[in-house]
């Protein structure tokens, strides 16, 4: 059964640090503990949001620029 990354704060999740830069990971990407998966911006402050788990990302749940609240799921990882 995949485990959830969530979102450690109420914001905006973004998938890429700048809207010219790749997406940190995508689905099917492995993870290890402390990979940077996105950001969540409030106010103008990013937050990284880390794995905490390894494993591979079986997909992403929240949409890149998706605001999201604290707790969300963001990902799945198997």
């Amino acid at each position: 059964m995949p485990k959830q990354l969530l979102s450690p704060l109420p914001g905006t999740f973004y998938r890429r640090p700048s809207p010219d830069k790749p997406v940190y990971k995508s689905e099917g990407d492995t993870v290890a503990v402390g990979d940077v998966i996105g950001l969540v911006e409030v106010m103008k402050s990013f937050t990284e949001v880390k794995a905490e788990f390894a494993g591979k990302i079986v997909k992403f749940i929240a949409e890149n620029e998706e605001p999201v609240m604290a707790g969300q799921p963001l990902a799945e990882v198997a």
